[in-house]
């Protein structure tokens, strides 16, 4: 029985949309807890979370999830849905043995932990404290995200990408509604209430996971006990998990570092980072994530039928609209960075001088960004053609130069230093990926992608001076004040901006805006 993926700008329409959704609320959670918590308590809750995140990235949505979907769509394809469904089975029970003990272990070592990964924590009374019971709450997300990220790549094997797209959005919703529950009653035990956030956390993960399996029963899952290494699925997917853990892994190991170096900096800033990230991912979450979780089901399609014409159109398909999205949003962020993190973080305990510290972090992250969501389609790509070790290698190389220029600039520039080396190290990465790519699946349409790269860049370039303009005259002659005033100029800038790009890209003949505009299309058909 052959399980063909829908077309992808279709599948990756449908996981925008949810994605847009689940970053809204994500940005909703963080601008919670800027407002109500201290810099104090907020750089405690990042540097506990930064651990099962970590975690999850090696053994979750990252290496996991990329073994996982080509090896599950290979028996999906090749024999019957039972002996796929057994296999999803036994990859769940590895990863509640496994996960299991490794949070168990997590929990005893947590003072350990904590020293190790943000070592200048102990230079101010009762942080270390903190972040420790922070961690020790936290830890079981790991095993939740994990579940989660099997039923999403079950779902998206079958063609289904709405629910699992929308299932962080549960997440989100989910931490919040238990966070402001419990902020004011955790304090009458004697507990900080930033506590509160991290059981949201937890309650949030179990619902992530918990809202995609009545998907999976209709499609005819049906979960197995029993364990056994002997089976060739897992076995195969243990082996791309092996050498691929550090490839997919390089972005959250260089944040590991990144907050370690941060801790010793002044307080905050690992929340400056963190919230600088978090705004800079947004794009990708939107646009990124969803052409690459649209795009692997069809590379491991084409890669299983050795259609190697088609993987590579695919390829070349998605980083040319992965560039046609990312791009603007990369200059967009850096001509706006000071606007867009004052209209969402600045208010409660987040004040102007967080802004200024928090945008500049941003316009460093920033520059990476187009690399970033070009890393996610192209490693993935390398598992798809059973080769994993070689963003191995890319990933270990580019991650000890990140680390080395760190350490040896950390001094005189600081933590923004930070940002910026990790989006130059991401830049590097996503060149070598490509060219190795190139290697291994073939010539990949390098003019049109270079075409359309220099024509969007040139559009975008326009936008950003335009947008920019138009922010700094608005701003200085309407002089606005409050959530409304900053939302209603900064929302006529974008659009213009928006407006601005779209008429270059047709001005500088860029197909994939064709593909963005019946992407829009057929969503308003739809409602």
């Amino acid at each position: 029985m052959t399980h063909e993926p829908p077309p992808l700008v279709k599948s990756a329409g449908l996981i925008s949309l949810a994605t847009t959704i689940s970053r809204i609320l994500g940005l909703v959670r963080e601008t919670i807890l800027a407002a109500l918590f201290t810099r104090f308590q907020t750089d405690a809750f990042y540097a506990a979370f930064r651990i099962p995140n970590l975690l999850r990235d090696l053994f979750a949505e990252g290496a996991m999830s990329a073994a996982f979907v080509p090896t599950f769509t290979r028996i999906l394809q090749r024999q019957d849905p039972q002996a796929a469904w057994r296999l999803a089975s036994l990859v769940i029970n590895f990863l509640v043995i496994v996960l299991g003990l490794i949070v168990l272990l997590g929990i005893f070592n947590a003072p350990w932990i904590v020293d190790t990964v943000v070592g200048g924590f102990k230079d101010e009374p009762g942080k270390s404290e903190l972040t420790v019971l922070l961690t020790r709450i936290m830890l079981p997300f790991l095993l939740l995200v994990a579940l989660a990220a099997v039923a999403m790549g079950m779902l998206n094997c079958h063609g289904k990408f709405f629910i699992p797209a929308l299932a962080p959005a549960v997440f989100n919703l989910g931490s919040i509604l238990v966070a402001l529950s419990l902020y004011w009653l955790l304090p009458a035990y004697g507990i900080d209430p930033v506590a509160g956030m991290a059981i949201g956390v937890i309650f949030g993960g179990a619902l992530q996971a918990v809202v995609q399996f009545p998907s999976l029963l209709k499609l005819g899952f049906r979960y197995s006990p029993g364990f056994s290494f002997d089976h060739p699925g897992l076995k195969k997917i243990l082996l791309l998990m092996g050498p691929g853990t550090l490839g997919l892994a390089a972005t959250q190991v260089n944040l590991l570092v990144n907050t370690w170096l941060a801790s010793y900096q002044q307080q905050g800033a690992i929340t400056w980072l963190n919230f600088a990230f978090r705004v800079m991912y947004l794009p990708i979450g939107i646009f990124g994530v969803p052409i690459a979780s649209a795009a692997l089901p069809t590379l491991s399609s084409h890669a299983a039928h050795h259609r190697g014409r088609q993987l590579r159109d695919t390829l070349s398909s998605s980083l040319r609209l992965s560039l046609f999205f990312n791009v603007p949003a990369s200059l967009g962020l850096i001509c706006l960075s000071h606007p867009v993190v004052s209209l969402i973080y600045e208010r409660g305990r987040f004040t102007a001088a967080d802004t200024l510290e928090t945008g500049w972090a941003l316009i460093y992250y920033a520059l990476g960004l187009a690399a970033y969501s070009a890393i996610k389609l192209m490693v993935p790509a390398f598992y798809a053609l059973d080769r994993p070790r070689i963003p191995v290698l890319i990933s270990a190389a580019t991650l000890a130069l990140s680390i080395t220029a760190n350490l040896l600039l950390i001094d005189s520039m600081g933590y923004r230093l930070l940002a910026l080396v990790t989006s130059l190290a991401a830049l590097l990465n996503a060149f070598l990926l490509y060219h190795w790519l190139q290697k291994t699946a073939g010539v990949l349409q390098t003019a049109k992608i270079l075409t359309t790269f220099l024509k969007v860049l040139a559009a975008s370039l326009v936008m950003a001076a335009g947008t920019y303009q138009l922010y700094q005259w608005m701003a200085g002659a309407f002089l606005p004040v409050g959530f409304t005033g900053k939302a209603l100029v900064l929302a006529v800038s974008v659009t213009a901006g928006v407006s601005i790009y779209a008429l270059c890209c047709r001005l500088f003949g860029v197909p994939e805006l064709d593909q963005a505009l019946e992407l829009i299309g057929r969503r308003l058909r739809s409602k």
